[in-house]
């Protein structure tokens, strides 16, 4: 149905002539009239009456009135959404991270930005099977930043910083007094992982197996936090990202953190978008602050 058409039959319905409703629109009184004409024709049913010099509604002009009312208002939020959709200072920006980042670096992300364009929204969603799923691929976010790439077409992915992986140890424990570790050393430990649907357990795994062994897995987990707590608590030692900002003195009294001089004892994190998509202003907007950000050693 001609959308204009139905504005002008509600207009007209409400009590405006069809002498200004042409004004107010720049149409034709007759340009209104055919419009309107086609409508009852489509419908099939007279929704309107002369009555002296103005129009009415019949009875089922009456009926249809109510539903037109609230499928142009549910039809001019929706064009108020696209509008915020599509503008980068009010738009809404969805972002998928993995769980270690979420305490340091997509904070810092989306807390710059958003000095920067206060009315922008964010819908952030976590992925903890980093390895089986991907909110990107399936169309469900506009970017992520993972340490995951992938090998699909359809996806981008450009590195922005290299992490390093620590060795965390209980400050009772033999390794607490030094500074630097070969993982060959660790060979005989109990290991405190993540599950195996994480990115960071498999290159855990993959650095040990370098180092010339398999890990002897004590817990699992789901989060870091948890994981340096059962090493602060002696249930074993972990291999860990070593974040650009300090943890807070309490968090980091329970355990020593070493570097691991095995080469590749590193991790890269990136930003993926869809190639096959075109991101919205607001998030392709931010899309370039997260590149920037790591452009100007900001980060």
């Amino acid at each position: 149905m001609d959308v204009a058409a139905l504005r002008w039959f509600q207009q007209v319905a409400d009590g405006t002539t069809v002498t200004e409703v042409s004004d107010l629109d720049g149409m034709t009184q007759s340009g209104v009239s055919r419009a309107l004409a086609r409508l009852e024709a489509e419908i099939g049913i007279p929704l309107l009456r002369r009555s002296g010099r103005a129009l009415r509604m019949t009875r089922a002009g009456a009926t249809f009135k109510r539903h037109v009312d609230a499928m142009l208002h549910e039809f001019d939020d929706g064009l108020a959404a696209l509008s915020e959709l599509a503008s980068p200072d009010s738009g809404t920006v969805s972002v998928a991270f993995q769980l270690s980042l979420g305490t340091w670096l997509v904070p810092h992300l989306v807390a710059s930005f958003h000095d920067e364009h206060p009315r922008v929204r964010f819908d952030l969603r976590q992925a903890r099977d980093e390895l089986t799923t991907s909110a990107l691929a399936s169309g469900e976010v506009d970017v992520e930043i993972t340490t995951v790439r992938t090998s699909a077409e359809a996806i981008r992915w450009r590195a922005l910083l290299v992490e390093p992986l620590r060795l965390v140890v209980g400050r009772e424990h033999a390794f607490a007094d030094r500074t630097e570790i070969g993982l060959a050393e660790a060979a005989e430990e109990r290991f405190v992982m993540l599950r195996t649907t994480y990115a960071l357990r498999r290159l855990c795994e993959q650095l040990c197996q370098r180092a010339g062994f398999t890990p002897t897995i004590a817990f699992e987990g789901d989060d870091l936090p948890t994981i340096e707590g059962f090493v602060a608590a002696g249930l074993g030692v972990a291999i860990v990202p070593m974040t650009r900002y300090e943890l807070p003195a309490a968090a980091r009294a329970g355990v020593r953190y070493l570097t691991i001089t095995d080469p590749g004892a590193t991790r890269d994190i990136g930003i993926a978008w869809s190639t096959e998509r075109r991101l919205l202003p607001a998030a392709e907007r931010f899309r370039r602050h997260v590149i920037d950000q790591v452009r100007a050693r900001s980060l």
